[in-house]
């Protein structure tokens, strides 16, 4: 692969934070607030030439080199991400701005977080009496809805899909991530809402955008525990603390775009970030029944649970 210069935002950027990060980027971002940035900003996005495999083969999603790793998403874009500092665009003929920002705020940028060393999990954090409560699971666990159920009653939604772990000064922090839920149709329409009233996530998907309200992009809170969302059809909703070896292997199969830590060497830091988290933070395997019947029930069980784990701590 081929390195490109290395260049800036254009003046006409516009500013953002998201997951604790300070972003300038050439493409609007209308997912984020826009603040004023103090100091440079830790992530540049812009457009330009993306450097191409001399041998002309370049397989879909993420591949990695010595000078950064390129995401290709065929029909939509491709991305230079290196340094854990900078992510250059290069747009497909066609390709509209929202599935550009799609790709751009999810993969491409948890390859970002992942060459920064920090952990993103495939999660959702709900703020509880002060502090973040993250739902981790895999894709259709039901934590956009089981999100959306609190967001309906009051609560702050910290993140959405992706939540990013740092620890600073002793303390397991969870970051501020884009203030919305992407629900499917279905889900959407079980709160009570009509699909018609809200921006589609992506093109040819019955998946939209439910903005939420949320703590400002650049803040971050404690995080109190995590819970590992299990569906079951045959047995009753239960709640159980994962120790040791179970806890890390839930934490590094639910870290967001996992497969990409191997990619880029950072197994090993990965690992060892997984375990830390385990010894500072309760991680419970919430088991609940398949489908939305009872679904109110349990998501109330799991608020209790929450309230009384954070009252303890």
């Amino acid at each position: 692969m081929l390195a490109v210069e290395e260049g800036q935002a254009s003046p006409a950027a516009r500013t953002y934070r998201i997951f604790g990060l300070g972003i300038r980027s050439e493409i609007p971002l209308p997912e984020l607030d826009e603040v004023r940035l103090e100091g440079s900003p830790l992530v540049v996005i812009r457009f330009g030439p993306v450097p191409r495999p001399l041998n002309g083969n370049e397989p879909q999603g993420l591949s990695v080199a010595s000078d950064g790793a390129v995401l290709n998403i065929v029909a939509v874009a491709r991305y230079w991400i290196w340094g854990g500092s900078e992510i250059i665009i290069e747009p497909c003929s066609g390709s509209s701005e929202r599935n550009l920002r799609l790709f751009l705020l999810g993969s491409a940028f948890a390859a970002i977080l992942h060459q920064r060393g920090l952990l993103p999990l495939h999660a959702n954090a709900v703020e509880i009496d002060g502090r973040a409560v993250a739902f981790m699971g895999h894709s259709g666990a039901g934590k956009s809805t089981l999100a959306a159920w609190f967001h309906d009653r009051g609560f702050n939604i910290l993140a959405d899909d992706v939540c990013v772990i740092r620890t600073e000064a002793g303390k397991v922090l969870a970051h501020a991530g884009i203030p919305r839920l992407r629900l499917w149709k279905d889900a959407l329409e079980l709160t009570g809402r009509s699909a018609l009233d809200y921006e589609a996530s992506f093109d040819d998907a019955e998946k939209y955008n439910l903005p939420t309200q949320s703590r400002p992009s650049g803040e971050s809170i404690e995080l109190s525990q995590v819970y590992l969302l299990v569906k079951t059809a045959d047995a009753a909703p239960a709640i159980a603390r994962l120790q040791g070896v179970e806890a890390v292997d839930a934490l590094v199969a639910n870290t967001y775009r996992g497969r990409y830590v191997a990619l880029i060497g950072e197994t090993q830091r990965h690992l060892l970030q997984c375990l830390a988290l385990v010894q500072k933070i309760p991680v419970f395997r919430a088991q609940r029944v398949w489908g939305m019947r009872g679904f109110d029930e349990q998501a109330r069980l799991l608020e209790d649970h929450a309230r009384a784990i954070i009252s303890q701590r």
